[in-house]
Formats: structure tokens, C-alpha cells, sequence
């Protein structure tokens, strides 16, 4: 004879099966990341700007050895546009499973956190989270040499005794380039005009032509007028001596102890990947910026290798966004 057990009787079995599952199937997931289970399937590091440019090919160097370290394949895919904001803004709507990064070019995302708040479809703070920093790309100031300025002294004073002569130029209204000069200028108390460009290249084809006097660019791309004596190098922006140009002083050697700045490169996840991936992540990423190989890679494109921890990478980011935010407000500084 058939049993029918009572109503009450089987919706508590189903209920207490439901628990089971649930409670069963989110511990098991989490240890299967946790266990290295991922990644499983090719990884997808989206480059904010087109082919070519130097976060470009940092991304591509980082995601060649990536491949290596994380045990699978990183495919690389250049999402270009608005100054990089494209690209981030569909890495952080997309989902954290850590199957798509961003390659970031963080000074610049820092500076338009802050210089275009309000019209960016993502907020850097909650929308992404650092997987690891890369690397940094130093700044040098430089002079056309027809002026008579060989430091950063010089060009404070001649700044004061002709105002309203000295323009600087600029690769873009909110790139790296031109917010060193505008923390200069409130560091040194002068003022110096921004010319803004389409491009380091246009920049320095007028700066070495004499239509603009000065301009603070990264090594890389000033290094071969350096060279040529077509420009005249007055201080690198590091806080120390750098190998590609170890004749030139720093900014703080010539007593402008706040002006610091590098172009800063490091990996991205969308907010709420897990913790595990996260990690699995940072380790690999470490270990391949450990390499002889990749740091010398990375040299060669004007990129100094600094592999940082999560927290560290986090505090790093933060410092830039705070940096220029306090920059931009303080300077009334607008895109425009």
C-alpha cells in the first residue's frame, strides 16, 4: 500500500532540500576559486586607446607573460575612445568573474575621476578595483633652447620677470603632461599658459619649432630631442635619478620637493570579483613583472617595472586620484 505523506510533512522535506543546495553550491564555488579552478577559458585585457600608443604596447607585453604566469591565454582587445574612458567604462559594466581586466593608464583615469566627474559612465573607485600596478612611465621638463633657462629655477624666474609670455604645451587638456605643469605652477606660484594638442607628436613638433617655450613630457617621448640638443632638459619628475637620463637632476634635487610625477600603468577588474581571482591574479602578475626578461622589455618602452601588492596597489591609486583632485580644484582647472 501506497504512503502519501502529509502536506505539511513534504513541503518541509522540499524546503530543507532547497537550504541544501543553496548552502551547498556557494561554499563549493568559492573553494573551487579559491582551489584554482580558474581561469578555465582565455582571459580578455581590454586596452583602452587604439593600437600603437604606449598603454598599447605595455598591455601587450604585460598580457604575453601574463598568459604565461596565470596559465591561459590572455587575448588582447584595443577599445579606444574618449580619452580611455570607453574602454574602462566596459570593463566596469562587465562581469566580475575576472575573465575581463583593464589595461589602465591610471594618471589619466585618476585626472578624469575628478576633471570630468559627473559625465563618465563608471566611478574608478566603486566601478573598478586594482588588480596590481604595473609600472611608471617618468616625466621630464624641457625647455626650447633658444630661452635662457637650464633649471627649474631659471624657468620660475624667468616665468616672474616676463608674465604672460611663457605658454606651455600639453598632449591633451586632462593628460599626465599637462597636469605636472599645473602642479608646478602652483608649486612655483607662476604663471605659464596651456596649449593644449592632439597628441604628443603635434606637441613637440611646435615645442622644438619655438611656437611654445616649454612643456613637461614623458621620457620616452622626449628623449631623442633630448639627445639632439633640439630640447633642454631642466629636471625629471621622479623622486630619484632615473637610468635612461642620469645626467639630469630631479625636481627635488633643485628644492620642488612636491613635484613628483610619473604616468602610472596597472592592471583593473570590475568591482565584486572575487577576493580569490583577485589574488590568483596579483600573484601572476608579480611573478611576471619579477622577470629579468619583462623588466627589460618594459624599459625599453620608457616603462620602470614596480610590481605592488593589492592594498599597496590600492593606496597607490588613491594617492593619484587624491593627487590631482586636490590639483584641479585648487587651479580652477576645467577640460576645456
Amino acid at each position: 500500500m501506497f504512503y502519501r505523506l502529509p502536506a505539511h510533512k513534504r513541503a518541509s522535506i522540499a524546503m530543507a532540500a532547497i537550504i541544501a543546495a543553496i548552502g551547498f553550491s556557494v561554499p563549493l564555488g568559492a573553494h573551487a576559486q579559491a582551489a584554482g579552478g580558474y581561469p578555465d577559458k582565455p582571459i580578455q585585457l581590454i586596452i583602452p586607446y587604439p593600437p600603437g600608443g604606449a598603454t598599447d604596447v605595455i598591455g601587450r607585453i604585460v598580457g604575453q607573460h601574463l598568459s604565461e604566469t596565470i596559465g591561459n591565454q590572455v587575448v588582447i582587445e584595443n577599445r579606444g575612445g574618449a580619452g580611455g574612458n570607453i574602454g574602462a567604462a566596459e570593463v566596469a559594466r562587465a562581469r566580475p568573474d575576472g575573465y575581463t581586466l583593464l589595461m589602465g593608464a591610471l594618471t589619466s583615469h585618476s585626472v578624469m575621476a575628478t576633471l570630468e566627474k559627473g559625465k563618465l559612465q563608471y566611478d574608478l573607485r566603486k566601478d573598478l578595483t586594482p588588480v596590481g600596478i604595473v609600472g611608471s612611465v617618468p616625466l621630464v621638463a624641457v625647455v626650447n633652447p633658444s630661452l635662457p633657462i637650464h633649471s627649474l629655477t631659471e624657468l620660475v624666474d624667468y616665468a616672474k620677470k616676463n608674465p604672460g609670455k611663457l605658454n606651455f604645451a600639453s598632449s591633451g587638456a586632462g593628460a599626465p603632461q599637462r597636469m605636472a605643469m599645473e602642479l608646478f605652477k602652483q608649486i612655483a606660484d607662476v604663471d605659464i599658459m596651456h596649449v593644449a594638442y592632439r597628441g604628443s607628436g603635434p606637441a613637440m613638433t611646435d615645442l622644438v619649432g619655438g611656437q611654445v617655450e616649454t612643456m613637461t613630457e614623458t621620457v620616452p617621448a622626449a628623449i631623442a630631442f633630448i639627445k639632439s640638443n633640439q630640447l633642454r632638459p631642466l629636471a625629471v619628475l621622479t623622486p630619484k635619478r632615473i637610468s635612461m637620463l642620469p645626467d639630469i637632476p630631479t625636481a627635488q634635487e633643485q628644492g620642488f620637493t612636491g613635484f613628483n610625477v610619473s604616468s602610472l600603468f596597472g592592471v583593473m577588474a570590475p568591482a565584486g570579483t572575487p577576493a580569490p581571482i583577485v589574488e590568483k591574479l596579483n600573484n601572476a602578475l608579480t611573478t611576471a613583472l619579477a622577470k629579468d626578461e619583462v623588466k627589460a622589455q618594459l624599459l625599453e618602452q620608457g616603462v620602470y617595472a614596480d610590481a605592488l601588492g593589492i592594498d599597496a596597489s590600492k593606496k597607490r591609486l588613491n594617492a593619484e586620484i587624491e593627487q590631482w583632485a586636490k590639483v584641479i580644484h585648487e587651479g580652477k582647472i576645467t577640460v576645456n
